[in-house]
């Protein structure tokens, strides 16, 4: 299967490192402009010099904004006014006790990790289902399904994800623009090493320290390791791609087995 997204803009929010720069990288290599975006411009500008040196002939721009605000998204939104492919990636999360998250932290994991991706999505859906194509794509988490305890925060934002997936994909109906969530299993990034440390004991070597996070804290995990970041980054391109035009309103699961279920 040949995935092509030449003459495609992209845009990855939180794609300055970890799962989102991998997913700029596989759509820069089928062929799609790819815009990143971060908080910082001297972070953004280096991250997308690094995607022209990693993918030759690679179309990059800079996007910098805080997308989690109004005035950030209109930021981004003035440097990239027309794409064909989002991707809603920018996400936080850590381990609090649930009886100590304050109600100044719930209201800034939803306006991080639900307002930021409903803002875009009003942004560029329009001149999608005007142009009869475009694709959306939400990056969730099995978090959303599997509700963890050290973090009922960021799970329930995620699973808030996938009804704001749900319902825009009604909207855009027979459109030719498809919208989807993409629930992502535990993945090897950078800050998710620093989660697993939180958790375990922070002498272990990092492949002992991850299988005893799989072991005590994931042990539903089929794959029974950690996620690479370039595996999410496959399937975000295949649903971006002509090839997935039939899916839309789905939660596709790359989570290694994780969600104990039959269904997507």
């Amino acid at each position: 299967m040949h995935l092509d997204l030449t003459g495609k803009t992209a845009l990855v929010t939180g794609s300055t490192q970890g799962i989102g720069a991998a997913i700029a990288a596989g759509l820069a290599r089928a062929g799609a402009k790819v815009a990143i975006n971060g908080r910082k411009p001297e972070t953004v500008e280096s991250s997308a010099q690094a995607l022209r040196d990693e993918v030759d002939g690679a179309e990059v721009i800079a996007a910098p904004g805080d997308v989690a605000t109004a005035e950030g998204a209109a930021a981004v939104a003035a440097t990239v006014p027309v794409v064909d492919i989002l991707v809603n990636n920018l996400g936080i999360f850590g381990a609090v006790p649930a009886l100590e998250i304050s109600d100044d932290e719930w209201r800034r994991y939803f306006e991080v990790n639900v307002l930021a991706s409903v803002r875009l999505i009003r942004t560029y859906l329009p001149d999608m289902v005007s142009r009869g194509w475009g694709r959306i794509l939400n990056v969730a988490s099995d978090s959303a399904v599997v509700i963890p305890i050290e973090m009922i925060h960021y799970g329930t934002t995620k699973t808030a994800l996938l009804a704001v997936t749900r319902g825009f994909a009604k909207e855009a109906a027979g459109s030719g623009v498809t919208v989807n969530s993409v629930i992502a299993g535990p993945t090897h990034t950078g800050g998710v090493e620093d989660f697993v440390y939180e958790l375990v004991d922070r002498s272990l070597p990092w492949d002992e320290a991850q299988r005893e996070f799989m072991r005590k804290h994931r042990p539903q995990s089929l794959l029974q390791r950690l996620i690479e970041p370039a595996e999410i980054a496959n399937l975000v391109v295949y649903l971006s791609s002509h090839q997935a035009s039939a899916t839309t309103g789905g939660a596709v699961r790359v989570d290694g087995g994780y969600v104990d279920s039959i269904l997507p």
